[in-house]
């Protein structure tokens, strides 16, 4: 999806995004792959959650998928890793 036909829609991307939510399973995966698909890729985003669950949400996984986003590979983490 390219984001050409809305050139002030987006600011300069920082060098680095973190997305956070409590366990790194679902909101901050969604927002992370959607920050990362429309920003076209244009700085580093990451996301991360204290309380860690132990995989990505399978629901998450196949919502994303829905949008034509794939996550299936992505890690649960900390704001430390």
């Amino acid at each position: 999806m390219s984001t050409s036909h809305l050139p002030h829609a987006f600011p300069p991307f920082p060098s680095v995004v973190l997305v956070v939510c409590a366990h790194n399973s679902g909101r901050s995966q969604m927002a992370a792959a959607f920050l990362a698909h429309l920003g076209e890729d244009r700085g580093e985003i990451r996301s991360a959650g204290p309380a860690l669950a132990d995989t990505v949400n399978p629901a998450v996984v196949e919502a994303m998928r829905g949008s034509g986003i794939g996550i299936s590979a992505e890690a649960v983490r900390a704001p430390t890793s």
